[in-house]
Parts: C-alpha cells; structure tokens; sequence
C-alpha cells in the first residue's frame, strides 16, 4: 500500500456545558477508525463553565488513512483541494474545520465546531512541497 505524507491527524473539538459530552464525542469518531482512543481533558471556561476538550491523533498511517477518506466525502472536496495553497502553511501544516453538528449525524462537512490539523510530510519542508504531498494524499486512489 502506497506511503501517506503526513506524520500525524491532529483532531479537536470542545464540549461546552451546555452540550452533551457522548453526543460531541460521537461527532469526532465520524473522522476516527472504529474503538480509536480519544483523549479527554476537563477545563473550566471564564465563567465557571464546565468545557471539556475531546482530541485524537492519528499517527499509523492506516489510521491516517482512514481520517483522509472521511475528507473525501466532504460534499466541497473539490472545492477544498482549489483551497490547499491557503490551508497548508509555511511550516507544512494542514489546516480544516469541520461541522461539528453534521458529524454528530455522521455527515462529514465543512463548518465550524471540530478542527483538524495534519503535518505534511515534505522534504525539503517547503510550503510547495507540501501543497503537493497533501493534495495527492487526499487524492487517494482516485
């Protein structure tokens, strides 16, 4: 199977006290391959308010493997790829944000609510290369 550039998935997403925290932990698996750990950190917010941060890495690159095709079935990937020069930064990262309403329902789409940040791999690190690697990963087999 063919390498994938990118070292690690980074996923994130906060439950606010007024959300019901096994609801917005069920919109981050939308993204993550089945029984994927998921890390939870408890916070207090300004106010006293309870918000708890839901974040995943995937490192494998099956598992890396399996966040991209949850991004290819965005309804605006094409849309998304004619936007990878302003998603990938000069430190070859890549930068999307998700809809966290959407994922609870299992809908994969751009919005706000979870986000994701990978880092490509690119050698030499040069934004260029890196817009590359991302955009032929997330091609796929295609």
């Amino acid at each position: 199977m063919a390498r994938v550039p990118f070292h690690y998935v980074d996923l994130r997403t906060f439950c606010y006290e007024t959300e019901d925290d096994k609801r917005v932990e069920a919109a981050l698996r939308t993204f993550l391959p089945e029984d994927f750990e998921i890390e939870r950190m408890e916070s207090t917010g300004h106010h006293g308010d309870r918000i708890i941060v839901f974040s995943a890495r995937a490192e494998r690159a099956d598992e890396v493997r399996y966040v991209l095709s949850k991004i290819r079935d965005l309804p605006d990937f094409e849309g998304l790829l004619d936007e990878l020069d302003d998603r990938v930064t000069d430190n070859t990262e890549f930068f999307l944000r998700l809809d966290k309403q959407a994922a609870f329902k299992g809908e994969p789409r751009r919005g706000n609510g979870l986000t994701l940040r990978a880092k490509v791999e690119a050698y030499p690190a040069k934004k260029e290369a890196a817009v590359e690697n991302a955009r032929e990963a997330l091609l796929g087999d295609e």
